[in-house]
């Protein structure tokens, strides 16, 4: 079976615009992008697009490289304090020279709608989901409860675990009671971590890393890779060997990018709600 990632953004979507249709005004979502990186340009464009067709307001501001850390500081906290700006975004990554985690505890709990700031990190540590689940892992999570894929007392092995993907990912199947085992470039024996899994996650930016002697009958895959090589996006997973062997699997692209988007502006209807109590 083929986890459409379109098919299950298209149907929260249409959950989010009848609640929109409720309010009196739109929700803002302002993304800032530092430098001219073609990857994150693409993205910024995707979500503007999407999330102004769902109804939102959303305003993208640009700078150029030479931005000083202090002055995106300054913006941030502009924003921060702008009562009508109800989600804000430093799309990453950014220039080397500004350091990326002091800029993502820069924004507030309340508008940090990317789930990256410490604050909202650490209600995920602690079983609590008020907060803002990082939009990929919260998108992983939506796909699988739309396909009603149980995942409590299941066996998941994370493939790569970065911030933005592999650890608040891990630490959401450890609240659904899953057992969870996360592994990475120094991982032994990687093909038998992920043979061993009920449900696998790999997110490392390494195309085609998983193939088919690593996966067996009845196993969930899940592909949050997507890398441009040559005029094709190819994700992490050997889709065409690995999907002949496996219950389901997510294709590369239409699988977990149009889940992130969407559970972007989940987050963001969600700042609004928490905002306007």
């Amino acid at each position: 079976m083929i986890l459409d990632g379109k098919k299950v953004r298209d149907f929260l979507a249409d959950k989010i615009q009848k609640e929109l249709k409720g309010l009196k005004v739109r929700p803002k979502l302002v993304i800032i992008q530092v430098g001219n990186d073609e990857r994150s340009s693409v993205y910024v464009r995707q979500k503007k697009i999407f999330g102004e067709k769902l109804g939102f307001e959303v305003e993208h501001l640009e700078f150029d490289d030479s931005l000083k850390e202090e002055e995106l500081i300054s913006k941030i906290d502009h924003f921060n304090n702008d009562k009508k700006v109800n989600g804000i975004i430093v799309q990453l990554p950014l220039p080397k020279k500004i350091d990326t985690i002091k800029i993502v505890e820069t924004i507030k709990k309340e508008k940090d709608v990317d789930g990256l700031n410490s604050q909202n990190l650490r209600l995920i540590l602690e079983g609590n989901e008020s907060g803002f689940v990082p939009a990929t892992t919260k998108g992983v999570m939506s796909l699988l409860d739309f396909y009603q894929i149980p995942i409590e007392g299941k066996k998941v092995t994370i493939v790569g675990r970065s911030l933005l993907v592999g650890r608040p990912t891990s630490l959401m199947f450890l609240n659904r009671n899953a057992t969870v085992t996360v592994c990475h470039t120094k991982t032994e024996n990687l093909k038998d971590e992920v043979r061993g899994a009920d449900i696998v996650i790999v997110a490392t930016g390494s195309p085609k890393l998983i193939k088919k002697d690593f996966v067996k009958d009845g196993q969930i895959i899940i592909d949050v890779g997507i890398t441009k090589v040559g005029d094709k996006l190819l994700g992490d997973v050997d889709f065409e060997s690995v999907s002949k062997i496996v219950k389901s699997i997510t294709p590369v692209p239409g699988g977990v990018g149009p889940m992130t988007v969407v559970s972007l502006f989940e987050n963001l209807l969600l700042a609004y709600n928490i905002q306007n109590r």
